[in-house]
Parts: structure tokens; C-alpha cells; sequence
């Protein structure tokens, strides 16, 4: 499994509030901004703001870009770990997201664009 990016993901009712929020108040710098996905950073890390609510996938927090979900979800499992929910449409053209779980069940993501 080759990662290609680390970020925490927050869920947010109103993006244009939430960005001026996490730039003026905590002093991250706008990477990308839309109506429906947002990107800050901070040196290496990245805070990811996504406008709205998902009823099928409402995970927030940890999350891994990677290159080939498959892959890293065959890895994950043969590694301990467990998949909660199997890679499926991420609702941007070309992303899939999974939820999978670490060796002591901690859940967090994965997203893949492309594979």
C-alpha cells in the first residue's frame, strides 16, 4: 500500500463559516476550497471540511489517501485489521472511501481516487 496523503476529516453544516473559522482562528492556510469539499493546512497535516451529511458514510476523523484501496484493504485485513464497510462511491467523481478498523479496532478511512 503506497499512502499518499494524511488528513483529518470534519463533517461541517455551512463551509464558508467552517473555513473562515479554521484560517482566521486557528491560522490553517486555504489549500482548496469549494461549496462541498475543503482543504487546510499546516505545514504537512491537512484538516479536510466536507459540507453536509452522508447517512450511508458518516466517519470523521483519521484518514488515508492511497493509491490502490483494494490493495490496502487486502493489507489491512492480512495485517490484523478489518474492513467496516467496503470501498464504494465517494460521491466525487472517481473517489472511493472505505472504513476499516487497526489491530485494536480503532476506525478510520480510506481514499482512493482512481483504482
Amino acid at each position: 500500500m503506497k499512502t499518499t496523503k494524511i488528513l483529518y476529516m470534519l463533517w461541517v453544516t455551512d463551509m464558508v463559516r467552517a473555513v473562515a473559522f479554521y484560517r482566521d482562528v486557528i491560522g490553517l492556510n486555504v489549500h482548496t476550497q469549494s461549496p462541498s469539499w475543503s482543504e487546510l493546512t499546516l505545514g504537512d497535516s491537512t484538516v479536510a471540511l466536507h459540507q453536509g451529511m452522508n447517512e450511508s458514510f458518516r466517519m470523521t476523523g483519521l484518514s488515508f489517501e492511497v493509491d490502490d484501496i483494494d490493495e490496502a484493504c487486502r493489507e489491512i485485513e492480512a495485517a490484523g485489521g478489518s474492513i467496516v464497510n467496503s470501498p464504494r462511491d465517494g460521491g466525487i467523481p472517481g473517489l472511493l472511501l472505505a472504513e476499516v478498523t487497526d489491530i485494536d479496532g480503532n476506525r478510520f478511512q480510506l481514499g482512493s481516487y482512481g483504482n
